[in-house]
């Protein structure tokens, strides 16, 4: 049940942050100013505001001129402190670096680079994802006088797919933690997610005779087609059976004349009688297990068809194209 629903302030809330979000830019590199870093009392600072009132009062009450004293300097340090709580955040610069492509069901990691061009040291800077989710996931760090620093962040996609990084927010409550000093920062950046690959998928299909027009040999339960040899000083690791090694005690290697025989192709109307993302899901894992292996594949999904090939460029090629199918 959504209880934001039930609730009519939470969902006024949501509301007013969605509207308050949309008019935000969106920018990679954010610069703190004055007007887009806010300030607002803690519950400590508004304590420390009550304490001070009742200390006036007392004050003027008996004469008591060391009250006065007191509660003008504790005044006085706390609107020092209120100062220096603004000046902690106004003037960083926050740079999203570019995000890696992650599994569904996996936490995306954003990096992000405090850079700091003044001479003092700014302490306590804390930096999460701004959901209802991650707000307390919070990554806290020092960022040096006239240097940088990379911070860490992570955040869970719901689903494969392109999503755009979802708003940042930064505070500090340095130095007396009366003051809460922060902002929101909405990244136009946009992070890849790859479906899930299946757990326990299938062996990999059976190769198909290349255009010209040689016999197909059947694959073996393992996924590696048919056709190997005993192994020969200089053969690539790759092309070691290792599974047939490990039952025989005989390094054996793919014949790889046969191979140019037959290749392999991964399609979405083979992958079985499965739901839409089920699919996926196996193909995305038959990709991962033949690029362990260091087999040529291509893929074949709906309107689209990527080309036999091998290596991390093309495996990163199909998977996108499976994460936008």
């Amino acid at each position: 049940m959504n209880t934001a629903a039930l609730n009519p302030f939470a969902f006024a809330r949501g509301k007013f942050r969605a509207w308050w979000q949309a008019r935000l830019p969106l920018v990679d590199t954010y610069t703190l100013t004055q007007r887009n870093v806010y300030i607002l009392p803690t519950r400590p600072g508004f304590m420390l505001g009550l304490t001070l009132l009742v200390l006036l009062i007392g004050s003027i009450n008996y004469q008591l001129n060391l009250g006065y004293l007191l509660t003008f300097l504790l005044a006085g340090s706390a609107v020092v402190g209120m100062h220096v709580c603004h000046a902690t955040l106004r003037g960083l610069t926050l740079i999203l670096q570019p995000p890696a492509p992650q599994f569904a069901g996996a936490s995306a990691t954003l990096s992000v680079v405090l850079s700091n061009d003044r001479k003092q040291v700014r302490h306590s800077i804390g930096l999460a994802v701004l959901d209802a989710t991650h707000e307390d996931h919070w990554t806290w760090t020092d960022v040096p006088a006239q240097g940088s620093c990379t911070v860490q962040v992570a955040f869970q996609p719901a689903q494969r797919g392109l999503h755009r990084v979802p708003p940042l927010t930064a505070e500090t409550r340095f130095p007396l933690g009366t003051f809460r000093v922060w902002t929101v920062w909405r990244p136009a950046a946009q992070v890849l997610v790859y479906p899930a690959p299946e757990l326990h998928p299938p062996p990999l299909p059976p190769g198909e005779p290349r255009s010209g027009g040689a016999a197909v040999a059947r694959a073996q339960n393992s996924g590696e087609f048919e056709g190997v040899r005993a192994y020969r000083r200089g053969d690539p690791l790759k092309l070691v059976v290792w599974k047939k090694a490990a039952k025989s005690d005989e390094l054996v290697s793919r014949d790889t004349m046969q191979a140019q025989r037959y290749e392999l192709w991964l399609d979405f109307a083979g992958a079985g009688h499965l739901d839409r993302e089920a699919k996926l899901s196996r193909l995305t894992a038959w990709i991962l297990q033949a690029d362990k292996l260091g087999q040529d594949y291509g893929l074949r999904l709906p309107g689209q068809e990527v080309k036999p090939g091998a290596g991390e460029a093309h495996k990163r090629r199909c998977l996108e194209a499976l994460a936008l199918c």
